[in-house]
């Protein structure tokens, strides 16, 4: 079972990898099990022994009967927990049919509603025409570093 997980190290056995998820996981009041993994920041997946991700190998080790084919979702918002009952294998289209996404972008500018899918647009219009501004000016500035070093020669 075990094998089955993706970048997990080969030296766990289950009741090893158990300890070792429990010991890097600490229980919040919302009922989430949150672990700390490699990284440093809080609020994404977490990548622990070896290099397997947490939510799955939590999955394998607390639930069973895990399925290679089939993603393991979260049913709450912290991409970072391990609470096995917050945990569950879905397909690939039933996970991204579930997945929200809120009124604002990442950068607090507020999103329109796609006409033709009736969900919210995927980059706000302020990010991006900030975004083409940018990209803009990068190509400007390599225009004009290539004419002066072709004009040096």
């Amino acid at each position: 079972m075990l094998s089955e997980v993706k970048g997990l190290s080969r030296h766990f056995t289950e009741a090893s990898l158990r300890d070792h998820l429990l010991r890097r996981s600490v229980r919040q009041d919302d009922g989430c099990l949150i672990i700390s993994g490699y990284g440093t920041r809080r609020g994404v997946h977490q990548k622990v022994a070896g290099r397997a991700w947490a939510h799955i190998a939590a999955y394998v080790v607390f639930v069973g009967g895990y399925r290679p084919d089939l993603e393991v979702d979260h049913l709450c918002p912290a991409k970072d927990c391990i609470e096995p009952t917050h945990l569950r294998q879905v397909s690939r289209a039933e996970n991204c049919r579930t997945r929200t996404q809120g009124p604002t972008c990442r950068n607090g500018h507020d999103r329109e509603i796609d006409e033709s899918t009736g969900r919210y647009r995927r980059t706000c219009r302020a990010c991006n025409r900030d975004s083409q501004r940018r990209w803009r000016q990068r190509q400007a500035a390599e225009v004009s570093q290539a004419r002066s070093a072709y004009l040096s020669n």
